[in-house]
């Protein structure tokens, strides 16, 4: 499992309320959500974000309200990865449970800047600053977080083992 694309960065206390702004929360919709996604301070978030692209924040991304609706705003955004110097735990578990990938590495989150190319190698966690050549160590996911996210998340990977069975 691996991600590329083009890196759009925040800085630290990016909250739920940011992501996805409150007045928008009475939809379930993904794509609605993720049609207004970082609209409060990225105007251009949805017309420059491609499929596959790569978010990158400061301290505490996520931090606010526990809501699930941040972490499906951003997934439906078409982002494929979150990488942060660190997440607020709600939101942390919130992302592994929509199958949302997120990566803790504050090397990665200095020194990636708007604009740039980044792979993510999650079976190793090495991130690679294309643009500017650099690597970053994060702490890969374990094998049974690695195989929730990528059949997009808790409740699909437990309907998978049922159907197993």
């Amino acid at each position: 499992m691996n991600a590329h694309g083009t890196a759009h960065k925040y800085g630290d206390h990016v909250d739920t309320d940011v992501i996805i702004p409150a007045r928008y929360l009475a939809s379930q919709d993904p794509q609605e959500l993720a049609a207004h996604c970082m609209e409060d301070i990225d105007q251009d978030f949805r017309a420059k974000s491609k499929p596959g692209d790569i978010m990158i924040a400061g301290l505490n991304f996520g931090c606010g309200s526990s809501r699930e609706h941040a972490p499906i705003a951003i997934k439906a955004a078409g982002v494929s990865c979150v990488i942060a110097k660190n997440f607020a735990r709600i939101f942390y578990r919130n992302a592994i449970n929509i199958g949302l990938a997120i990566l803790e590495c504050p090397a990665a989150s200095e020194g990636i800047s708007e604009g740039d190319q980044v792979s993510v190698d999650f079976d190793s966690g090495v991130i690679t600053n294309v643009t500017k050549n650099e690597t970053y160590q994060a702490e890969p996911f374990p094998p049974f977080i690695k195989d929730m996210i990528a059949k997009g998340g808790l409740m699909a990977s437990l309907r998978a083992k049922e159907a197993q069975a």
